[in-house]
Formats: structure tokens, C-alpha cells, sequence
């Protein structure tokens, strides 16, 4: 599923990042790999609050649509 549907507060990990090379290496860059276990923070006017590696990152609903979590 992508990662804007998985619920609040839960931890999910990251099965799958599609998408435009540019876009996934970014995303790779802060650490949003395959593997990593990621929480959904929040959910606010089309961007994501997401908890990685310690750290809370920012993510607009458009790239977040890249990244698939189970």
C-alpha cells in the first residue's frame, strides 16, 4: 500500500520505491530505503510527517505516492 493510506502512529516498513530515479534517490538520501521501518506521523493538507532513523521528515502526498510500505 502506499504509504499516505498506512495508519497513524504504526510502524510499516518500506517494501517497494517507484518512480522516477531522481525522486528515489532523493528519497534514499534521507534515508527512505527498502527495509527501513518508518511511522506515519501525521497527515496534514496533502503532506506526511514521517518518523525514520530518529528523525522526523516532511513529505508532500506527491512524492510520499512513490513509496510502498506493508
Amino acid at each position: 500500500m502506499p504509504i499516505f493510506l498506512a495508519p497513524i502512529n504504526e510502524e510499516v516498513t518500506i517494501t517497494h520505491i517507484h518512480g522516477e530515479a531522481k525522486v528515489a534517490k532523493r528519497l534514499q538520501d534521507l534515508g527512505i530505503t527498502v527495509g527501513a521501518k518508518v511511522r506515519v506521523m501525521s497527515k496534514e493538507k496533502g503532506a506526511l510527517i514521517l518518523y525514520v532513523f530518529g528523525s522526523k521528515l516532511a513529505l508532500d502526498r506527491d512524492i510520499a505516492s512513490a513509496i510502498i510500505v506493508s
